[in-house]
């Protein structure tokens, strides 16, 4: 009965910990990534997430940063910011940034 007990926590213990839960901010980078994608019609090379920002109880902001490659070789960065009502995720502006950092 102990080794069934051990065995049933065991693996309670590595489902747990195994099944991570996709980050808050994911569905919002997909949104950034398509968005840009649209826009720059551009490979997207790398992308980071640098945060959200509470502006009132129905506006938030996520910041992201995605660095691209143009069809002609040349790289830079592009900072996003999707402001949205958290509520119900309605999307209320997304600007965009060029950087060559």
């Amino acid at each position: 009965m102990k080794k069934l007990l051990i065995s049933l926590l065991a693996v309670f213990i590595i489902s747990t910990v195994s099944a991570e839960a996709e980050p808050e901010y994911a569905k919002w980078g997909e949104v950034a990534v398509k968005e840009t994608q649209k826009r720059y019609n551009a490979d997207i090379v790398d992308y980071k997430h640098m945060g959200r920002v509470e502006l009132t109880p129905r506006k938030s902001e996520e910041h992201f940063k995605l660095w691209l490659r143009s069809k002609n070789g040349k790289e830079f960065g592009v900072y996003v910011n999707i402001q949205f009502d958290p509520t119900n995720d309605l999307i209320y502006s997304i600007r965009f940034s060029e950087s060559n950092r």
